[in-house]
């Protein structure tokens, strides 16, 4: 069973802390990174310890609109974002990948709120995880 990293409080998540934790997959990570801060996007991802959960999160967002939350796991980091109810449909209509919609179609609401919620470990994820991002910025 896999765990997630980054729990200790006084270890900020630095280049190397995060390369080493990811392996491989600092890459991937690296890469979705400097495309959302430095391209059309301009978004800001945020690093934070959170006491609740006993772990570092980064937080991406764009202005005050939360776009998605990155944990760092062994070898590999999960992307979680939240939608409502009413956005069910607009995810399944996105030209992704067939399993994340299936995944989504069958995930149950917490609170108010759907978790999509991927795990990441190739490049090739990145094409899906930005048409989400593109489609969660521009959705009220």
């Amino acid at each position: 069973m896999s765990m997630s990293l980054l729990k200790e409080k006084d270890v900020c998540p630095s280049p190397d802390v995060l390369e080493k934790a990811l392996g491989d997959v600092y890459i991937v990570y690296s890469s979705f990174m400097q495309t959302i801060q430095t391209s059309s996007y301009h978004l800001l991802a945020e690093w934070r310890y959170y006491n609740d959960g006993k772990a570092w999160l980064c937080k991406v967002t764009n202005k005050k609109k939360t776009i998605c939350w990155i944990s760092v796991w062994d070898k590999f980091f999960k992307m979680s974002f939240y939608f409502t109810e009413k956005h069910r449909k607009d995810i399944d209509s996105l030209p992704i990948n067939n399993e994340i919609k299936e995944n989504f179609r069958n995930t149950k609401v917490i609170g108010k709120l759907l978790p999509l919620i991927l795990k990441v470990k190739e490049e090739k994820q990145l094409k899906d995880i930005l048409t989400i991002v593109d489609f969660k910025i521009k959705i009220k």
